[in-house]
């Protein structure tokens, strides 16, 4: 049904993580500019997210339910920033709660949306869209590859022979290359999954319901993850599989230079114009994301890794937040700072990434290989060393590797890594003749041309309207 003067109206529904958020209101930017008429579901504490696009589109409407409450999250709380990590459970399960609301909503409307576009982790959407007779699509912050694994986990639900062995590993026959992982490296989403368990009952629906959704868009392009893409067509229906990234951020010119950040740089202690005094390649970035805090014994040994390579550096350190004990978190060695002064710099807390990755100084990125850290990198053309955590953070390490745009360095959120592994690899990095360098260029050019006039993200974009608009 459309809205009088509008296109298809549609309700887009985002995952209260920022990780989550920030692709899926870029992605609606780009359903806005397509002709589509817009409602977002948000809860109040999250609106400040959502402000900055309601701005850029006043056609924007904004649907403000009070956040549910759940016994695991405090009062107050709306956001995962703001919870201890491997609380996706919680927020899940708190969110179901807005099933009822949000089916009176609907039925309350007279121009009520014909189509819901919500997060991977809200699959009871697919319920609500169902009892609504209208589609669901399922937009996946996480790209192909892990896609394809956790579809298989929670159709197999496969178990390890010995619940005590975190090595146990897991094969994965039925997707391509049939990879093989540890236990551990799966995700805690699933590793938490007990059989029988009610709650672990209704998350497993969830996933089984983004299965059986109307289709799923990905933060993806072709060339990166063709091959997954085109698996993924056996869960969700040939045509039912779009990959419409990289999505950037209304406004963002990748071939601009850094300092279109303007008054960015300022507010990150002039980073940008650190960079500006550095030689070409020569700068290794070093930043896990805005979720990952490192143990003082990791931040030592990334220090002395640091300190051996010889390397211009940026180092991103996140401050211990809910969960970590004081004093036990995010501490740079005494002395440290001033033995590399000149040579290296340290920001605390929020970092300008999308400029400092772009920037001509930038040689290398070592990442926690999150999804979007991982595309910020594709798109910025910085060939990557990663060390993997948690999450879809192995699946994401493997595909860079697959790719030939990235190398392993270290694995595991409490793993000290091997400072000599490090600072060799970070010398090499910002050599010039890696040869990461030229892959990461190569495919920082595909990633580009995708979203071109005539690219492959483009006409997957233009196509998901199209149909969207003829419901």
């Amino acid at each position: 049904m459309a809205i009088p003067g509008g296109g298809a109206h549609i309700l887009v529904f985002p995952y209260p993580a920022q990780g989550h958020m920030l692709p899926l209101l870029d992605f609606t930017h780009q359903l806005v500019l397509r002709g589509l008429t817009i409602t977002i579901l948000v809860t109040p504490k999250n609106l400040p997210v959502v402000n900055p696009l309601l701005s850029r589109h006043p056609s924007i409407e904004t649907l403000i339910l009070p956040f549910p409450s759940h016994p695991s999250i405090p009062a107050g709380v709306e956001n995962v920033k703001d919870l201890p990590s491997n609380s996706f459970r919680s927020m899940m399960t708190a969110l179901r709660q807005l099933h009822d609301p949000l089916l009176h909503w609907f039925r309350s409307q007279p121009s009520p949306p014909s189509a819901i576009i919500s997060d991977f982790f809200l699959g009871w959407t697919q319920h609500l869209a169902s009892q609504l007779s209208i589609p669901r699509v399922v937009f996946s912050p996480s790209g192909a590859a892990f896609v394809s694994l956790i579809n298989y986990l929670w159709l197999e639900t496969p178990q390890r022979d010995d619940p005590n062995d975190p090595d146990f590993p897991i094969s994965f026959p039925k997707i391509p290359d049939s990879p093989i992982y540890p236990w551990r490296q799966l995700s805690y989403v699933y590793r938490s999954y007990i059989p029988g368990d009610p709650e672990g009952a209704l998350i497993r629906d969830d996933f089984l319901a983004n299965i059986a959704s109307w289709g799923i868009a990905f933060n993806s392009f072709s060339v990166l993850e063709r091959q997954h893409l085109r698996h993924l067509e056996k869960d969700f229906g040939e045509d039912r599989v779009w990959a419409v990234g990289p999505l950037l951020p209304p406004d963002d010119d990748p071939t601009a230079p850094s300092e279109r950040g303007g008054s960015t740089s300022v507010s990150a202690g002039g980073v940008i114009s650190w960079l500006d005094n550095r030689e070409d390649n020569s700068v290794v970035y070093v930043c896990f994301g805005s979720q990952a805090v490192l143990t003082n014994e990791q931040m030592e040994a990334m220090a002395v890794g640091l300190e051996r390579s010889g390397v211009h550096f940026v180092w991103c350190v996140k401050e211990a937040t809910v969960g970590h004990m004081a004093g036990k978190f995010s501490v740079v060695p005494a002395g440290f700072e001033g033995r590399v002064v000149g040579r290296g710099l340290v920001i605390r807390g929020w970092a300008p990434q999308v400029p400092i990755l772009r920037h001509r100084a930038v040689g290398s990125f070592l990442t926690h290989c999150g999804w979007n850290s991982v595309l910020e990198g594709i798109v910025a053309g910085v060939p990557m060393l990663a060390w993997p955590m948690t999450a879809d953070q192995f699946v994401d390490a493997k595909l860079l590797e697959e790719v030939g745009v990235g190398v392993k360095v270290c694995e595991g959120a409490l793993t000290v890594p091997d400072s000599s592994v490090l600072a060799k690899a970070m010398a090499e990095s910002v050599s010039g003749n890696w040869s990461k360098r030229v892959r990461a260029m190569q495919l920082q050019k595909a990633a580009l041309e995708s979203i071109m006039e005539d690219g492959s993200s483009s006409m997957d974009l233009d196509r998901l309207v199209e149909e969207l608009s003829e419901l």
